[in-house]
């Protein structure tokens, strides 16, 4: 795990206690190293499961769905709904929360929405080599470990509301 080296007040060396935050060593401020909260949406079209291809580190050339992280300050529901437009140009609405997902030792947090696309037209965006529709049996390789358990999840979820499940 990344561990900080410099004060984010003032520039001082931190030191690094066994227990407790790390601590400044010039002005005595704490800091924490707070986990990054990431928004991402699953979204279906005629039937097909939309991908993005990754463009960027992490995991470029592997297919995710759109997804990024949340900026100080704004709602997760917002930055998941901005994510799909800078890497689709796909206006969405937002369904429900499939899940929330972390992992001991790793700073994201993702949330996951189901979402509905209700305009705009699907083109690659910056951070996006490709962009594609595909049947939920025959995925491309996806990026991260946990796509296929949000997968899992949310076609739970699908089933549990009486949804088509795909």
């Amino acid at each position: 795990m990344l561990q900080l080296s410099y004060c984010g007040y003032c520039g001082g060396e931190l030191v690094h206690p066994a227990d407790g935050p790390d601590i400044c060593a010039d002005c005595g401020r704490p800091t924490y190293a707070d986990p990054k909260v990431a928004a991402a949406c699953i979204i279906t079209i005629d039937g097909g499961l939309l991908l993005v291809k990754r463009a960027i580190e992490p995991q470029i050339g592997k297919w995710s769905f759109p997804s990024g992280y949340v900026n100080r300050g704004e709602e997760v529901e917002a930055a998941a709904l901005r994510e799909v437009v800078e890497e689709t140009h796909l206006e969405a609405r937002i369904n429900w929360l499939i899940g929330v997902y972390s992992r001991s030792g790793h700073p994201v947090v993702l949330t996951v929405y189901d979402a509905t696309a209700i305009g705009g037209e699907m083109t690659a965006g910056e951070e996006t080599s490709d962009i594609g529709l595909f049947p939920i049996d025959d995925l491309p390789e996806l990026a991260f470990e946990h796509d296929h358990g949000v997968l899992r999840d949310w076609r739970a979820e699908r089933r549990r509301r009486g949804l088509v499940t795909l």
